[in-house]
């Protein structure tokens, strides 16, 4: 049985911003491959002492990596998250990524957000019991 999958719509992102998208988008189907252990591993490795991400930009990454990926626009969500994870990181910050599930009908998701809110989702998001998280690492200084 299959289940029909529309793909997401997106603005057409500027040039090298597309052609970054494209740079992540292989990576990350290489990374769905991995164990979940592992890819959260990776990430929260990849992420280092990266800052977090703003709304507006780890939007902008989601919607670039939606454009040049027909996989990442359908039921990708994995490679659309880990994808649009790096393309944030190689700007310098990341944003927060998660896994969930929910029970009623029972559901997998990848997808990232930014200070609690999912980005690009739609609202059925937040009925997913986070699973797994790779989250942004804040430096507080101490200038005294």
């Amino acid at each position: 049985m299959t289940v029909p999958v529309a793909l997401e719509q997106s603005t057409r992102p500027p040039l090298r911003y597309r052609l970054l998208a494209r740079c992540v988008v292989l990576p990350a189907r290489l990374m769905t491959r991995m164990s979940p252990g592992r890819i959260r591993s990776v990430l929260a490795f990849l992420a280092g002492s990266a800052g977090p991400a703003g709304f507006a930009e780890a939007l902008a990454a989601r919607n670039a990596v939606v454009h040049v990926s027909r996989r990442c626009a359908g039921p990708g969500c994995l490679q659309r998250s880990i994808a649009t994870f790096l393309l944030c990181r190689i700007r310098g910050t990341v944003p927060e990524w998660c896994t969930g599930v929910r029970v009623s009908p029972f559901r997998a998701h990848a997808w990232v957000e930014v200070d609690g809110s999912p980005v690009g989702e739609l609202g059925e998001v937040r009925h997913f019991h986070k699973v797994m998280t790779v989250r942004p690492v804040i430096v507080v200084r101490d200038d005294d």
